[in-house]
């Protein structure tokens, strides 16, 4: 193990390379002679196990700063950093000097960009292999989500603060910080630490403005977001991350202007081995950040609520607490309000073939620009505050023509450009169709619709690749307001909406707590049928199509999804003919409605 003086948080990397040239020389002294690092390539020597047991073991998660843009420039490089964010584009692997010998002693490179070493030439080294992948904060993120994981201020950790603020507040005569040494190597001007010595910074925005970099921005424009980070994953097997992921990562952060200047040295190994792609990615613009520990991240990742047993008796008061509140929101429509309910459970379930099994697309009709703007803005504000991630898209001519909803490869760059559509499982999409009228659709415009309808019939979309498209499943929950059926976005359930007094409600952060978490908990819920019901609920559709020749399978299928869905509701995880015949009578209640 380390000892403590190394600052995990203020100085990871002392602790990567104290960790290996342990291992190392405890390798070196049982192989006789032989590579004592051959062995490394592709694993960890002990780091990893060193931090995840700082991070979740000893509390030292939340003395980990987390990096977003409005602290950019107030974090000092080569600390240790959280960044949240979506995997926009997977840039392929990185090929690195990994390990070489400094003399008799083996050096590592690992979790940087640049080495810190002066390193002999030629000398015996080690080539590894690290993924790259661009990510942004995930498009639609709702702003409670980010109250979920707060960090420390970074302002009073005098171990991770920028040496341009420090030194203020040392000219301050705030002078009471430590500093850590790196384990007494000297390191290139990349990686260089501050003198010794503390400095209070101001919390005014005008003095912190000037000291924060311009990034992601002028000539090197980052698609759909403001704020990206280029991380890197070491000893990680192909396909765990995924494009549009949302993942915590916990790593060294980097970002320093001097980077983006060519190197001087003919002889740096390091420089040439770097990937062309990231030319686009100027670490002048766009902070690097060396992943040691990282993880998937699910709707309860973002909910405060202490882990309690979902159980029924639970999950039914929630419920009906919910449900109260959307039939408020509905101007007491209860019908809405218990298909609205069904639709944000819905979550797709599996793929059989084409067809997509647990997916349930709502369409209110009856609206107008006059009653969107009450009831759906109201309704829209209520989904911010109970998902993780959602948009509203006014479905216009002008939108249609114009927006960029597929993602696309850029071939001269190798970049993936982001579109609207490129986006987070689990995301909620809002159309307002009532901004819809006469006009006229350009190709594009033609190309934007059939990318929506694919979206809404087979969640899946698209990607351009210039000389093929590309097929990316998702997992989106589509809602459209219309005046009648949409035609553009065929829904799996149209209802028409019947309100009968104006929304005025507003409910308590303990309620939307309450709802975050049951949404999160019954959308996770595993689900199933006893062979008996199942055989009787069979019996009962074949008895519904004779009596009705216009019902079809599609029909039938949705029934037996909303079915599934109730009796997830109230934290059944197996279908009962309760709930079966609690979705009849809504099907008969709606279809009384459309007459």
């Amino acid at each position: 193990m380390v000892g403590p003086q190394y600052d995990l948080v203020g100085n990871p990397l002392g602790a990567v390379r104290a960790t290996f040239e342990r291992t190392a020389a405890a390798a070196a002294a049982e192989s006789g002679g032989a590579d004592p690092v051959a062995a490394f390539r592709g694993k960890d020597w002990g780091a990893g196990d060193l931090f995840r047991s700082f991070l979740f073991e000893q509390d030292g998660l939340a003395k980990v700063p987390v990096l977003d843009a409005s602290n950019l420039g107030l974090i000092k490089p080569n600390t240790l950093v959280r960044y949240r964010g979506m995997v926009q584009d997977m840039l392929g692997n990185e090929y690195y000097i990994g390990a070489f010998k400094d003399g008799s002693t083996w050096r590592t490179n690992k979790y940087t960009d640049f080495s810190p070493f002066s390193m002999p030439h030629p000398c015996d080294s080690h080539l590894w292999e690290r993924h790259l992948f661009h990510c942004v904060p995930a498009p639609g993120q709702n702003s409670w989500t980010l109250e979920s994981s707060p960090g420390p201020d970074v302002r009073r950790m005098s171990n991770c603060l920028a040496p341009e603020l420090r030194e203020k507040r040392k000219r301050d005569g705030d002078d009471d910080a430590m500093d850590v040494s790196e384990n007494g190597h000297k390191e290139s001007s990349f990686c260089k630490k501050p003198k010794e010595g503390d400095v209070h910074v101001s919390s005014s925005s005008t003095e912190v403005a000037g000291t924060v970099p311009e990034m992601n921005g002028g000539d090197h424009h980052i698609p759909g977001s403001s704020f990206s980070c280029l991380v890197k994953i070491y000893d990680m097997p192909e396909s765990q991350v995924k494009l549009n992921d949302v993942i915590e990562f916990i790593g060294v952060y980097t970002f320093d202007p001097e980077l983006a200047a060519p190197s001087d040295n003919p002889d740096d190994i390091m420089l040439d081995l770097m990937e062309d792609v990231t030319v686009q990615l100027p670490p002048s613009k766009v902070p690097r950040l060396h992943c040691l520990v990282w993880g998937k991240l699910s709707s309860h990742d973002f909910i405060s609520r202490p882990v309690v047993e979902p159980s029924p008796s639970l999950l039914k008061g929630i419920r009906q607490s919910l449900l109260s509140h959307l039939t408020l929101v509905l101007g007491n429509d209860e019908l809405a309000a218990q298909c609205l309910l069904l639709h944000l459970l819905s979550r797709l379930r599996s793929r059989v073939d084409v067809v997509t099994v647990g997916r349930l697309s709502l369409n209110f009709t009856g609206f107008n620009k006059e009653s969107a703007s009450i009831f759906g803005n109201q309704l829209y504000s209520l989904i911010q505050k109970l998902v993780p991630y959602s948009q509203a898209i006014p479905l216009s001519i002008d939108y249609l023509n114009s927006a960029t909803l597929q993602p696309r490869k850029d071939n001269k760059s190798g970049r993936l450009v982001t579109g609207v559509l490129q986006l987070p499982q689990g995301t909620h999409l809002t159309f307002d169709e009532t901004l819809l009228q006469t006009g006229s659709l350009t190709c594009k415009g033609v190309e934007n619709t059939m990318l929506l309808k694919n979206l809404m019939e087979s969640q899946k979309v698209d990607y351009d690749f210039e000389y093929y498209k590309l097929e990316m499943t998702a997992d989106v929950q589509l809602l459209t307001l219309s005046e009648g059926k949409s035609n553009i976005l065929p829904s799996d359930l149209v209802v028409p909406f019947r309100p009968s007094s104006v929304p005025t409600v507003n409910a308590g952060a303990e309620e939307t707590e309450s709802w975050r978490w049951y949404l999160a908990t019954v959308r996770s819920l595993p689900q199933s049928t006893e062979p008996e019901t199942y055989q009787m609920i069979q019996d009962e559709m074949v008895s519904a199509m004779r009596d009705d020749r216009s019902l079809g399978c599609s029909e039938l299928s949705r029934w037996l999804t909303m079915a599934q869905i109730m009796a997830l509701s109230f934290g059944e995880k197996s279908l009962s003919l309760e709930h079966w015949h609690m979705v009849k009578e809504l099907e008969r209640l709606r279809k009384q409605r459309m007459q």
